[in-house]
């Protein structure tokens, strides 16, 4: 029997058989369902430890991708049941997304060509900040490295042990990946957690950047250099609870 786990006005996930099956809506675009399910298959290709998909179908003019279900909690859940332990979580975050930007898949979108065609496709933003942020895109190191692009703690499934500790960890939704330079999804990933814990009294976004800097021998200098761009690209998404913050790092004067 199905047992409905999560869901939305565009889709809805189901368990079932140790299986997770994604229903989306009957008007949801058929090109982009089969572009989630062949993105999941080229991040498996390239060989991450991920949900494996399994089918891609049609039921009741509906169309499911089915996959392994990816047992455990959400990293959101077991930062908010033990906050004590963040530092070491985040930790474990950071290991993960290091071992899979080592590895690509050539067939993968590349990261730049999306961040160029959402940054032109931002109708409020100046010319002149739109020409400010695509030269210095053009000017950011070329990288095949493999990047999540939606990398955040509720796309991140957790085991643990009778301590709270982290015994295994992986991330599903891999729509958006890309083949790219990791600092940028480093960089997203960041706005990503300025945005979901802006009521923390813990900076988990910068606990998060320095680990990684620290792990990877990183310039910080290099990751911020990133934020206006991802800042602009993520504008495309029009939300308005966004805005705000997304305007503040699309300042490309500050990382002058």
């Amino acid at each position: 029997m199905k047992k409905c786990i999560s869901q939305n006005n565009l889709k809805s996930v189901y368990l079932e058989n140790n299986t997770a099956i994604k229903v989306f809506s009957k008007d949801y675009n058929k090109s982009d369902v089969l572009y989630e399910a062949l993105n999941t298959a080229r991040v498996e290709d390239a060989g991450v430890n991920i949900p494996k998909l399994l089918s891609v179908s049609v039921n009741n003019g509906q169309w499911e991708i089915t996959s392994e279900y990816a047992d455990g909690i959400t990293l959101t859940q077991l930062i908010k049941e033990h906050p004590e332990k963040t530092a070491d979580y985040i930790k474990k975050m950071v290991e993960y997304q290091v071992d899979f930007q080592k590895k690509s898949n050539p067939l993968l979108l590349k990261l730049k060509d999306k961040l160029i065609r959402q940054i032109n496709g931002i109708e409020t933003l100046d010319s002149s900040v739109k020409y400010e942020l695509l030269t210095r895109l053009n000017t950011m190191p070329k990288h095949t490295k493999l990047c999540h692009g939606d990398f955040c703690p509720d796309n991140i499934i957790v085991n643990i042990d009778d301590n709270a500790d982290i015994t295994s960890i992986t991330a599903v939704d891999w729509v958006h990946a890309t083949q790219g330079n990791a600092s940028a999804d480093i960089a997203n990933t960041y706005l990503l957690l300025k945005l979901q814990y802006s009521d923390s009294s813990i900076d988990i976004a910068d606990m998060y950047m320095t680990q990684f800097c620290a792990a990877t021998d990183t310039k910080k200098s290099y990751v911020t250099g990133w934020l206006p761009i991802v800042a602009a690209a993520r504008m495309a998404k029009n939300k308005p609870d966004e805005k705000e913050l997304l305007e503040h790092w699309v300042n490309v004067v500050d990382f002058q």
